[in-house]
């Protein structure tokens, strides 16, 4: 029996062990096992998520090139506005859409056709500079001057003097070219209207009177093109004007020039953005940069290719049309951007009236019709567009424009 009792025994510890050890080696399999299920499952979905952004990518980049390249040809109205303030005008960019101003008054149109508000006034010859979100319009040879923004009119002046042009930076500054029989002068003015106690003033047998002027974004600096007398030849400068604490150390002169303009006339100025400055002259474009306050450096000079015929210009690009020698294209456009780097050229024999920058549009239009060109250079849309044509600005998409005329707006999608 102790025999039979010690084999079973033995038997019996056997087959205890054989389930230990089966036991202990399923449990580490059965774990990898799941751990590398796991893994395998995050990297579909890593994957599937992959695909889904090359997909994204792939689809957005089709969207930008045929957005970018495609020419359209046909259009359907999106919608149509009657225009409140009513009599013929005309129109600036301004805030999402545009600002109208009449000899009766001025009104805010944003981009949904709507009237945001009107201001009435009486002006033989308005003007009008717009700045970002500000504008100042005032009475050319006249005496009044409303300083506004895109909530309503912020202030209004009078002056003494007649007002030849008025100017507004993008923090509500503004500056007006005041006229005498003897002297200019260049008068500054808060948003509110209140006279600044800053005046720069011109004659032309001494510095020149000033042809034109600009303020900077933050209202610190004028750039101002003069005309002056030089052995009894009418000449014509350049000069930069800072008012901060940066500019008194120079009284307030940070750039003049006057020998690169000796044989042109700079008839436009702009301050596009805080270090960008460019003028507009019968030769060509000259770009300055102002990243150095204290002296403004003249860094190019692009000749025009013809005779200059419109200058354009917003806070990102300049450009300039010209007449050329003729042929089947007789005019040529150049685009820049306002650091002075050439984005495209294009010839072209539309008969044109306007030209206006808007958003990432160059739009080239008539009382009929109009030649849309992206910043590429490709012609987006050429022709009718079914309505008397003031203005036209880009729409809230990138194949939409917002047309005025004076008494309608409505909105154009090409297709």
């Amino acid at each position: 029996m102790s025999d039979m009792s010690s084999v079973s025994r033995e038997r019996k510890k056997r087959e205890l062990k054989k389930q230990m050890i089966s036991s202990g080696q399923s449990r580490p399999d059965s774990g990898n096992h799941n751990e590398g299920r796991k893994k395998r499952k995050r990297g579909h979905r890593l994957l599937k998520v992959l695909l889904l952004f090359a997909v994204i990518g792939v689809g957005a980049a089709g969207i930008y090139y045929y957005f970018g390249n495609h020419q359209f040809t046909e259009y359907v109205v999106g919608w149509e506005k009657p225009i409140q303030e009513g009599g013929a005008g005309e129109y600036k960019n301004f805030g999402s859409n545009v600002l109208k101003y009449t000899k009766d008054g001025m009104s805010y149109i944003n981009d949904k056709g709507e009237t945001v508000w009107m201001q009435s006034y009486e002006m033989k010859n308005p003007i009008a500079s717009v700045n970002g979100n500000y504008a100042v319009v005032a009475d050319q040879q006249g005496n009044s001057i409303y300083i506004c923004d895109v909530t309503g009119v912020l202030g209004q002046a009078s002056t003494v003097l007649p007002v030849i042009k008025a100017v507004v930076s993008q923090t509500g500054v503004a500056a007006a070219i005041l006229e005498d029989s003897k002297a200019n002068y260049i008068q500054y003015y808060n948003k509110d209207g209140s006279t600044i106690d800053l005046t720069i003033k011109t004659a032309l047998s001494g510095d020149g009177y000033p042809l034109d002027a600009a303020l900077s974004p933050d209202g610190n600096q004028t750039i101002a093109s003069i005309m002056y007398l030089s052995g009894g030849e009418l000449k014509n400068r350049v000069v930069f004007y800072d008012f901060s604490e940066i500019g008194k150390n120079q009284k307030h002169l940070v750039g003049g020039f006057d020998q690169e303009f000796s044989d042109s006339i700079a008839a436009r100025a702009i301050y596009p953005d805080d270090t960008h400055a460019c003028a507009f002259t019968d030769q060509g474009i000259s770009f300055f940069s102002s990243k150095n306050r204290a002296a403004v450096e003249l860094t190019s000079q692009v000749p025009a290719d013809g005779t200059v015929e419109t200058v354009f210009y917003s806070n990102k690009y300049a450009g300039l049309i010209a007449k050329t020698s003729g042929g089947e294209n007789p005019y040529r456009m150049d685009l820049y951007k306002v650091n002075g780097d050439k984005l495209f050229s294009a010839e072209f024999n539309f008969p044109y009236e306007h030209v206006d920058l808007s958003d990432d549009m160059v739009i080239l239009y008539n009382e009929e019709s109009c030649m849309i060109y992206g910043l590429n250079g490709k012609v987006k849309y050429s022709g009718s567009l079914g309505m008397e044509i003031a203005k036209i600005n880009q729409g809230r998409s990138s194949n939409s424009v917002i047309v005025c005329s004076p008494q309608t707006m409505k909105e154009i999608r090409f297709r």
